[in-house]
């Protein structure tokens, strides 16, 4: 049972990064219509300026929850408005193409700076220690990561849901040019959604920093399992992201316990039946 309810929370961990990042990549690919390959390595990115702000700076996990998930997102701003917006409403080939070569020449970076050892980020003290909940020891950290992730996913999905700001996304994403026609900046909207997105890779970079090692291969790992998280709840859909994220993370973790040669393709056996069953996914529009 302890072995059990340790992969339970292992699974929570991963589902959380799972959740997060789909999330991310479900808001730009609903707005942006594009497949952001490039989320891996900005993911990556944010843990690495974590990194970097405490080793250069003397700057602690705390600030760099909110420094570089902005760090990052203003290096999104510069991406979207010189590249990204080139392959808007183009095949999606292109994007892939894009955002594919943008991942290597960032990994490649700072594989040259920083090379491809992990390299150590130390666990805030605040966090450190654990709680005997009886059945289980569960680390302060581990439980803050699922919380902090869990709070993320439905502050944005009640954002997009329940307020202005969500209803004007939704309609540009129906029909751009007629909310662009109500005085609405389309572009700039675009623009500050993409950021966004890739803020949130970074803010869960930085979560991930003290679980993991923090180095440039750090998020090629993820980025497949992001995507099929995606596939899986639906291209787009933000509730998917978010559910399917937590939910395969659990069944991962269980399938370690029960069937261990299977865990590490078990949340693409589950794509499979789900793209057999209905193509667009749990949570996606029908075809």
């Amino acid at each position: 049972m302890p072995i059990l309810y340790g992969q339970i929370l292992l699974g929570l961990i991963n589902g959380a990064f799972y959740a997060m990042l789909s999330l991310g990549l479900a808001i730009i690919f609903g707005l942006l219509g594009i497949i952001n390959l490039v989320h891996g390595a900005l993911f990556m990115t944010g843990a690495f300026v974590a990194w970097i702000l405490l080793d250069t700076l003397g700057i602690g996990y705390w600030w760099s929850l909110l420094l570089s998930p902005l760090i990052v997102g203003i290096c999104g701003v510069v991406l979207q408005r010189t590249l990204i917006k080139r392959v808007q409403g183009l095949d999606h080939l292109h994007a892939l193409v894009l955002t594919l070569g943008l991942a290597l020449v960032i990994e490649g970076a700072f594989r040259n700076t920083y090379g491809s050892a992990g390299l150590r980020y130390q666990t805030p003290e605040s966090l450190q220690g654990a709680l005997d909940l009886g059945f289980m020891v569960m680390p302060y950290y581990r439980g803050w990561v699922v919380a902090a992730s869990l709070s993320i996913c439905l502050a944005t999905w009640l954002v997009i849901e329940k307020t202005r700001l969500g209803a004007t996304l939704r309609a540009v994403t129906e029909n751009a040019s007629t909310v662009q026609s109500f005085g609405v900046n389309v572009p700039r909207l675009v623009t500050f959604t993409y950021a966004t997105g890739v803020a949130m890779a970074a803010f869960a970079g930085v979560l991930a920093a003290p679980i993991y090692s923090v180095n440039p291969q750090m998020g090629t790992s993820l980025n497949i399992v992001v995507f099929a998280v995606v596939v899986i709840g639906g291209m787009g859909s933000i509730l998917g992201s978010i559910v399917t994220g937590f939910t395969l993370g659990i069944l991962e973790g269980l399938t370690k316990v029960f069937l261990p040669q299977a865990s590490s393709m078990v949340i693409f056996l589950v794509m499979i039946v789900v793209l057999m069953v209905r193509p667009a996914g749990l949570f996606g529009k029908k075809f």
